[in-house]
């Protein structure tokens, strides 16, 4: 386990190593291989989970089959801890979109930290509430942007978390498929694909496989305003 990875998410913040140490024991790996889901939307929740390698999506799957991807989280990124404040069912699907290693927290065991660290609690409010302020921003997209502009914004989101600098702009390795990134955006396969080759056509990308590489990232943010 990365200690500094671990200790990159929320719930450590503020927190010296030596404080955080009696967290770090209780914490247990997890493995999972691309594609394989974690839990799904219903069933109960128990445990917080902080990504230490990889990168896992959070979806909602309608009646109808359809797919929404709510977040793409990676290292340092945690998620699950609703499951703190209401251990009840599981609001979304968890699957992973890369070999994963994940660090798993119990309620009991959170609970029993936080109980001796209380003023702990505001940086998972704080998690929470950044959680739900992009809750509120995609929302907001769906309703007042077009297909293109939330391409945008999503890789730009996508290069804060996963880009790597290269000689000629921001390679992204988002590992997702063409219909997974669509499900991100919240549109079809097909418009989001026409929205990335105008993208590339204009040299504001170029395109790798489950990678893309930011070109122009300022013709990008006023494409995503």
């Amino acid at each position: 386990m990365d200690d500094a990875v671990i200790l990159s998410a929320p719930l450590f913040a503020g927190l010296d190593p030596q404080e955080a140490q009696p967290l770090l024991d209780a914490l247990t790996p997890v493995h999972l291989t691309r594609g394989e889901t974690l839990f799904n939307e219903g069933e109960r929740g128990d445990r917080l989970y902080v990504i230490s390698d990889g990168k896992v999506k959070l979806g909602r799957r309608s009646s109808d089959g359809r797919e929404n991807l709510m977040a793409v989280l990676g290292p340092g990124e945690m998620f699950g801890e609703l499951s703190l404040f209401d251990p009840g069912p599981r609001t979304l699907t968890a699957t992973a979109v890369a070999d994963t290693t994940l660090q798993e927290l119990s309620h009991a065991d959170l609970v029993r930290w936080l109980q001796t660290h209380p003023g702990m609690s505001k940086f998972l409010l704080g998690a929470l509430a950044r959680r739900l302020r992009r809750t509120n921003e995609n929302l907001a997209d769906l309703v007042f942007s077009d297909v293109p502009g939330r391409v945008a914004k999503a890789l730009l989101d996508l290069s804060t978390r996963f880009g790597h600098p290269t000689d000629d702009g921001i390679r992204v390795a988002h590992d997702l498929t063409q219909e997974e990134l669509a499900q991100l955006v919240g549109a079809s396969r097909e418009t989001v694909n026409k929205a990335l080759a105008d993208f590339a056509a204009r040299g504001w990308v170029r395109r790798e496989g489950r990678a893309v590489v930011l070109l122009d990232i300022a013709r990008l943010e006023r494409r995503a305003r």
